[in-house]
């Protein structure tokens, strides 16, 4: 198969390392999250401990100055382990980026050390009840008080939810504003007013917190902005790429896991006096999704490429997410198929991979949503 280029000996070396720390401290746990609906606290602290939280955050605040790449083996090996239950991506590459490009210095010292440590767990509110993908849609209103801002709303889906202790709300500072009334608030746990809802049961995901949030009268100071007054919008804009990028790394990642157990599977299990992958049917399915999960492995690389350049534009990184969720839907149904009966038992990873990954043509901007991102390029 295609050789990878884009990482040296030294990135190798750390996905030992990454592999140890999922194998260690990880997948011995996550059948028991799973039934808990989140993860071990435990978990976080010693991923802090061994330096595996916010890694592209700067030395100075907390962080190891490290390239995407070291975050990038962080996720593959996350999806590689079948663990989804940690927060860790968003945690560490939307919530840390944020405070680290539109936070103040005071809010960076504050806030970006506390997570690095995994002593403090960041989520990020944006959809709500009525407003999914059309962020343009919130209603969580933020009304200016003397020094501080009142907030009012609900969140719901909100991966950390339940555990998080920082959390990024996206408001309405201006309704009549349109995109230009979004502002993004820094609000801790605690804060009178602000309540979370249950954890939410879900198809998959099970050992991740996804939560609701409530906002009733919660007061906040001005200090607590992220980014100005009005720039929410533009700020979410901004990150979005590398946002829907991580879903296509993810997902590829877990392509490439599942369909390695399912070779595997098929040269262990018999039917018919025979093992399942002699049957021709078999190994042209086996051929097939090999094929497409080697084109999704570099067709993902490039845009690491691109992203690492910082080249890689809103269409490319939509076209990235869109087609290898889809794919990743195909190529585990596939899979499973192939295990027979035990490929719906939750005991089998490919079982709990199929549910898992129905989520990755929602969340990140739905598939469809991507389509009309990519149409607009046309």
């Amino acid at each position: 198969m295609i050789e990878r280029s884009i990482f040296d000996e030294e990135h190798n070396i750390f996905r030992e390392t990454v592999r140890r720390f999922y194998e260690e401290h990880i997948i011995p746990h996550h059948s028991q999250w799973e039934k808990e609906g989140q993860v071990s606290r435990d978990a976080w602290l010693e991923a802090g401990k061994q330096g595996l939280l916010c890694m592209p955050i700067p030395e100075e605040y907390g962080g190891l100055g490290a390239d995407k790449l070291y975050s990038i083996i962080m996720m593959e090996e996350q999806a590689r382990a079948g663990t989804t239950g940690p927060g860790f991506g968003l945690h560490s590459e939307i919530v840390g980026p944020y405070i680290l490009h539109y936070g103040t210095e005071e809010q960076k010292k504050r806030y970006l050390p506390k997570m690095a440590r995994g002593e403090m767990i960041g989520a990020i509110a944006m959809t709500e009840p009525g407003a999914g993908s059309d962020l343009q849609g919130v209603k969580t209103r933020a009304v200016k008080d003397g020094d501080d801002y009142i907030i009012n709303g609900s969140k719901t889906f909100i991966t950390n939810g339940y555990m998080c202790d920082l959390v990024i709300v996206v408001t309405k500072t201006d309704p009549s504003a349109g995109a230009k009334g979004t502002t993004l608030f820094l609000v801790e746990a605690g804060t009178p007013g602000f309540d979370k809802g249950r954890n939410l049961d879900k198809l998959g995901l099970k050992a991740q917190d996804t939560a609701e949030l409530f906002f009733d009268d919660v007061r906040v100071p001005a200090s607590n902005m992220l980014g100005g007054e009005g720039k929410g919008f533009f700020c979410l804009m901004q990150e979005l790429a590398w946002e829907r990028l991580q879903i296509a790394i993810g997902a590829t990642a877990t392509m490439e896991a599942v369909l390695e157990e399912t070779i595997e599977y098929t040269k262990e299990r018999s039917a018919f006096g025979q093992n399942i992958i002699q049957f021709q049917n078999s190994r042209f399915k086996l051929a097939e999704q090999k094929t497409q999960v080697q084109i999704a492995r570099v067709f993902v690389d490039k845009c690491i490429e691109e992203l690492l350049k910082g080249k890689l534009d809103v269409a490319t990184a939509a076209m990235a997410k869109y087609w290898t969720s889809d794919l990743e839907n195909k190529v585990i149904d596939e899979c499973l198929q192939l295990h027979g009966g035990y490929g719906f038992m939750w005991e089998y990873r490919v079982a709990r991979s199929y549910a898992d990954a129905r989520v990755q043509r929602i969340y990140g901007g739905t598939n469809e949503i991507m389509k009309e991102l990519i149409a607009r390029e046309l």
